[in-house]
């Protein structure tokens, strides 16, 4: 009787370890091709992952739009999208605002969007740029491409209580997000908070930025639908 317990037990343990790594692996949604995808707002180029475009996808399969005073984006592939006529150079601040109508809307788990700078040679295969980005979870990710990944803080994303929570999925939910370089620091700050900062030695080298003079722009995970306001580059 025990020897069966004790099997029945070890069968329930094996079940409910099996049943947790199935549930990490969980998130394995399909990215979509948005319809009548593409950039449509002048002055401004876009390109897809790496692995996005392996698998075929390119920018006109995600949908970057005018709407009122500020930009529709809708992914598709993971997207980086760049002003071509503002570059920024020496020390700058550039800050936009990011609202997820309805959380989650097109995916089935958390994606993230936010700040892109120091984007150089975007258009070949051996671009680098720097982004921090927030996710409607209360975290955030601060890292880069170079034109494979690089880490700064870490492969997951952070909790800071800084960064905003959608009350639900299918609720709204809103971040301000900035990037600022200051003399020898790059710092990332959400909703008027700096939630990370490094020296510009642990963004700037082999396998990472080229720089943090480039092009400045925007973020967006796969999947993921946003309304951009009051994007600006200021001093």
């Amino acid at each position: 009787m025990h020897r069966h317990s004790r099997h029945l037990l070890g069968t329930l343990a094996t079940l409910a370890i099996t049943a947790s790594l199935h549930a990490q692996a969980a998130p394995n949604e399909q990215t979509r091709a948005v319809a009548d995808g593409g950039i449509s707002v002048a002055g401004w180029a876009g390109a897809v992952d790496a692995n996005e475009a392996k698998s075929g996808m390119t920018i006109a399969n995600a949908k970057f739009a005018s709407e009122g005073k500020g930009f529709h984006v809708t992914t598709g592939p993971a997207s980086t999208y760049w002003n071509t006529k503002t570059p920024a150079k020496g020390d700058f601040t550039v800050k936009a605002t990011f609202t997820e109508p309805k959380f989650q809307n097109l995916n089935d788990h958390p994606h993230p969007y936010g700040i892109v700078i120091g984007a150089n040679g975007m258009d070949g295969a051996a671009g680098s740029a720097l982004y921090c980005a927030a996710y409607g979870t209360g975290t955030f990710i601060f890292r880069g491409f170079a034109p494979a990944p690089f880490q700064l803080g870490g492969r997951r994303a952070t909790a800071h209580d800084a960064v905003h929570k959608a009350a639900g999925v299918g609720q709204p939910v809103t971040q301000e997000i900035a990037i600022s370089v200051k003399g020898d620091r790059v710092e990332c700050s959400i909703n008027g908070t700096v939630v990370a900062g490094y020296s510009k030695a642990e963004v700037i080298g082999e396998g990472k930025l080229k720089s943090t003079d480039g092009f400045v722009g925007l973020r967006f995970g796969h999947n993921t639908e946003v309304m951009v306001t009051g994007f600006t580059i200021s001093k």
